[in-house]
């Protein structure tokens, strides 16, 4: 029986989609910070039933007939509703492309090959990963191939879609060939400046780790970080889980280097304010989610590299962090400590690579992703492609498979198609952070004073009520004058590290 008002029974079910989607967001969080080891398959099993319950709702019979029939009747919506409903075909589409089997073998699957990646890190072998990622990249290709004759779009195209709604390869190769046009003349200006300097003063260590996550929470309050609706705890990766209104950020601490950790609770700060500020009269709507990893990257990557390693923050964070660790002299002076926060240099872990060399860790990730569910590279040969590429794009090479092919948890987790949207939110973030700087005067003396409520705003109103509202380039259009390109970030780089 077809509801007699098909957009409210839609936005009924997509509703009850979206409780069962956050009950498993929490679910995955647990399993990457509290939950025993000897509880994943029981996990396992539970996340795979909650994806088919939530695979069910978005596949039932009547569904193209609603959607068509809500369609019929759009010029009777509302803008907010319009959209919603877009993104709801959007979503059914992907979902409607898989199998049930194929839904729930994926979520095992992927559930299986995290715990696995966790060992074969510890014991730097990628070989032990080498069964359950290779039942993961299969699953994958198998998605892919749906998805692919579903959207007619090449699986990778298909695959992307999922992260990016409306990303394609061929924008990433053209933004990718704009960087590679100009990334390697900068690292060699930057690192000829930097050598001409001198090396700054390292920071004496050790730093517990008790110390780590007060400075930690210390400042992601001052950014806006609501802890009555979040929690900050220790995984294996930094992620942020959880939902809009139980914003769940992790870490992983170094007592030989705080800057690790601090930088990722940043990080993880900015994608964690995304979601906190989705609108709120929407968030259990398509409609309200974030567009995209795009946006989302964006938002975590301008709270830490734009806002938080300017020199500006610095000099509020620097007082904070000497009275936090008990430290005093010329190494732990705010100028030093920028310095040192600005360093560039090539490294072997993509999650601790300074704004001019993150983005080659991203293009060997791109370039391998695509290779493997493409067949031109066997998966047990990854490694040795991963070491000649470092090799290629940084000059180094990894030396074991802990910080090289095995340091990140996307592919274990499933996530093919997501690494490209990391760097194109970098471009993002300096477009956005240049946006709000001359939309907002004295924005940067109000963040050395550690008062973040002008630059919050304003993502407020520009990015996080939006939602799904409108796509990625409609977004950054009407909030920065452009849709995404490499300017304002090549713009960035050259002013923070060359005219300094």
């Amino acid at each position: 029986m077809i509801a007699n008002d098909p957009y409210a029974e839609l936005e009924r079910r997509f509703g009850r989609l979206s409780a069962v989607n956050r009950a498993a967001a929490i679910l995955n969080w647990d399993r990457s910070t509290m939950m025993p080891e000897g509880a994943s398959e029981d996990r396992a099993d539970q996340l795979a039933t909650l994806s088919v319950m939530a695979h069910e709702i978005m596949v039932a019979a009547d569904m193209p007939e609603l959607l068509a029939r809500a369609e019929e009747g759009r010029t009777t919506l509302g803008v907010w509703q319009a959209a919603n409903l877009r993104e709801m075909r959007h979503a059914w589409t992907h979902a409607n492309a898989l199998p049930a089997d194929l839904v729930e073998a994926r979520t095992r699957a992927t559930s299986a090959c995290e715990m696995a990646w966790r060992e074969a890190k510890k014991a730097a072998d990628f070989k032990r990963l080498l069964p359950t990622l290779g039942e993961v990249v299969t699953l994958t290709r198998r998605v892919g191939e749906a998805k692919a004759a579903a959207l007619g779009l090449p699986l990778y195209d298909a695959l992307l879609d999922e992260y990016e709604p409306g990303g394609r390869s061929a924008r990433i190769d053209m933004l990718f060939g704009e960087l590679r046009a100009f990334l390697p003349g900068l690292l060699r200006d930057v690192t000829e400046r930097q050598k001409r300097a001198g090396a700054p003063l390292e920071l004496d260590g050790p730093f517990a780790v008790e110390a780590q996550r007060a400075l930690g929470e210390k400042l992601i309050r001052a950014i806006g970080f609501d802890f009555t609706h979040g929690r900050l705890d220790v995984s294996a990766h930094p992620f942020t889980g959880g939902t809009a209104d139980d914003v769940r950020i992790t870490t992983r601490y170094d007592e030989a280097d705080f800057a690790r950790a601090l930088m990722g609770v940043l990080h993880e700060c900015g994608h964690g304010l995304y979601e906190a500020g989705l609108p709120r009269d929407w968030r259990r709507q398509p409609v309200g989610l974030a567009r995209g990893m795009v946006l989302h990257e964006s938002q975590s990557l301008l709270m830490e590299m734009q806002a938080c390693r300017s020199d500006a923050f610095i000099a509020f964070a620097a007082p904070l962090m000497r009275a936090a660790f008990g430290r005093s002299g010329p190494a732990w002076e705010a100028a030093n400590i920028h310095r040192l926060y600005t360093r560039v240099a090539p490294g072997f872990i993509r999650v601790d690579a300074d704004e001019v060399t993150y983005p080659l860790h991203i293009m060997l990730r791109y370039r391998l992703e695509r290779a493997i569910l493409g067949g031109d590279l066997a998966l047990a040969d990854l490694p040795g492609a991963w070491n000649d590429g470092m090799k290629e794009l940084l000059g180094i090479v990894p030396t074991d498979d802990a910080v090289g092919c095995l340091q990140d948890i996307h592919w274990p987790d499933g996530a093919w198609g997501y690494f490209p949207t990391y760097t194109l939110g970098a471009l993002a973030a300096a477009q956005l952070f240049a946006a709000a700087r001359k939309a907002t005067p004295g924005l940067m003396d109000a963040i050395g004073r550690g008062d973040f409520a002008p630059l919050l705003a304003w993502l407020r109103a520009n990015v996080h009520a939006k939602g799904s509202l409108v796509d990625t380039d409609t977004l950054l259009t009407e909030a920065t004058g452009a849709a995404l390109g490499t300017a304002a970030f090549k713009t960035h780089l050259e002013r923070r590290y060359l005219a300094q």
